[in-house]
């Protein structure tokens, strides 16, 4: 079993930061991909940002913005998202992923997602 541990969400202002980080522990066997999705009230859950193989994706709603930086600690099993110039469009709950595979398996693990709230 994989846990995940998700700290840093919050409420900020237009313009502020944040830095999220997601620490996976347990029996990890390995891991193909991990990393950050995000779901707005009344949206999909979406990704922002993961790595997997040996490369990083981030969705194309971030992918313009230097402001948002995606991480890993592969020796600690953790993954971070710092963003600055954040938008009232950045409120979510972002939610920890993480892919493993077993015996030719994937399996999915969740963390219990953190509230990211960007207001005045």
């Amino acid at each position: 079993q994989v846990q995940l541990v998700e700290s840093g969400g919050g409420l900020v202002q237009p313009g502020g930061s944040l830095s999220l980080s997601c620490a996976a522990s347990g029996t990890i066997y390995n891991i193909n991909a991990m990393g950050w999705y995000r779901q707005a009230p009344g949206k999909e859950r979406e990704l922002v940002a993961r790595v997997i193989g040996v490369g990083t994706d981030y969705a194309d709603s971030v992918k313009d913005r230097s402001s948002i930086t995606f991480s890993r600690d592969s020796g600690k099993n953790t993954v971070f998202l710092q963003m600055n110039s954040l938008k009232p469009e950045d409120t979510a709950v972002y939610y920890c992923h993480l892919k493993t595979i077993v015996s030719g398996r994937p399996l999915d693990y969740w963390g219990q997602g953190t509230q990211v709230t960007v207001s005045s």
